[in-house]
């Protein structure tokens, strides 16, 4: 599927945490969203952005806007951090290894049209999460 408007930002900080909230929300009201589905979207990013800052000590995301025979926006969080162990572990609602609800990676699959994790012990995670209209 094309993209017809690709970004991509650092996180490194609580504020690029929130620009990237920001800028998934913008994304998805020109998309023509339902409030409903800009919250879902906006929800799952802030989610991954602070998840990549927490447990990846900062990385980048990958921004797209698609236009093809799908119609949404595509993010793909990235981070060089110590990785996750147990993928299904992970995604179990309660699991967290730091002070959370353990709701980030579960919640944030529940709240995508698709969701993908690939992550190696040492090698750091990529998420890629989309919502399509």
């Amino acid at each position: 599927m094309p993209a017809v408007r690709e970004e991509s930002h650092d996180i490194h900080s609580d504020e690029d945490v929130v620009q990237i909230r920001q800028m998934t929300r913008r994304w998805a009201v020109d998309l023509g969203f339902t409030l409903v589905d800009q919250t879902k979207i906006v929800t799952a990013a802030s989610e991954l952005a602070r998840n990549t800052l927490d447990y990846g000590g900062g990385g980048s995301v990958d921004m797209e806007l698609v236009d093809g025979a799908y119609r949404g926006v595509r993010l793909t969080f990235t981070d060089e951090g110590p990785g996750i162990g147990n993928i299904d572990e992970a995604l179990r609602d309660g699991f967290s290894t730091g002070d959370g609800l353990g709701l980030g990676l579960g919640g944030a699959r529940r709240l995508s049209s698709e969701f993908a994790i690939r992550s190696e012990p040492g090698k750091g995670t990529r998420v890629t999460i989309a919502r399509w209209k």
